[in-house]
């Protein structure tokens, strides 16, 4: 999810301190009653028998508390089911947060994803209140998802990340040291370019990102090396998924 305004200008969170963020009319929560109750016919019903073969490698590498920004490769809008599928209550006991766009929280739709951890972002200009929440969302802890790409992609490639995510990651550290932000880069990879009923999937997950250590030196130029180093690390997981063999990769069960 891009954070630069129509005119790529970056808004720049002011005050990065120590300081507990006040957010106005950006609000997300959890219903504990529909998560549930999501998680239970995601995980046990609509997933495994949407898809052919699931297989999810390198879960080994997700933190199991502290502050966790996902920067998944968008290739479908099955993206945002499958990652709690495979990081979220059922496997690390943590539901994740989503920053979505505006046109996701509109109507039944925007009734369903507010209550399960979703919140708007205007992707052209997004508003300092917006950023301010998902540093907040941080600092108390929880688990964002946020697309580095932007937008999906169908051709099986990586496409340059936007620069915002590392900024508000380092926003969120410098907001707190010593918060321990880590950004876990995962690639989800189809059998074909629109999932249908029986498509395979495979989601494999990298080791963290610690931002810790892009917080030294001048803030313009972490923000671009951490941009660089996901972007690498996305590419050699990508390039991973691609060497797979589509009859090997049905031979692959559901974990």
């Amino acid at each position: 999810m891009q954070f630069y305004s129509s005119d790529n200008t970056y808004q720049e969170i002011p005050a990065p301190t120590q300081v507990k963020y006040e957010v106005a009319d950006v609000t997300s929560r959890v219903s504990p009653w529909l998560s549930s109750l999501a998680y239970l016919l995601g995980h046990h019903l609509l997933l495994p028998l949407f898809f052919g073969k699931i297989r999810i490698t390198g879960q080994k590498n997700i933190p199991i508390n502290g502050p966790v920004i996902l920067a998944p490769t968008h290739r479908a809008r099955w993206d945002s089911l499958l990652l709690p599928y495979a990081t979220g209550r059922c496997v690390t006991g943590r539901d994740l947060r989503f920053m979505v766009t505006i046109d996701e929280c509109q109507g039944l739709q925007g009734w369903f994803v507010r209550r399960l951890g979703g919140f708007p972002v205007n992707a052209r200009r997004p508003a300092i209140k917006t950023l301010r929440h998902a540093v907040e969302l941080l600092q108390d802890k929880q688990m964002l998802v946020i697309y580095p790409e932007g937008n999906i992609f169908r051709d099986g490639k990586l496409h340059p990340l936007k620069p915002g995510i590392a900024r508000l990651a380092l926003n969120a550290e410098l907001s707190s040291p010593g918060l321990g932000v880590k950004i876990l880069p995962v690639s989800i990879n189809y059998s074909q370019p629109y999932p249908d009923w029986g498509t395979d999937v495979r989601l494999h997950i990298g080791s963290a990102i610690n931002v810790a250590d892009y917080t030294n030196g001048r803030a313009k130029q972490n923000a671009k090396r951490l941009t660089e180093d996901l972007a690498r690390v996305l590419q050699q997981l990508s390039h991973q998924e691609s060497t797979i063999s589509t009859r090997a990769f049905a031979e692959i069960s559901n974990t």
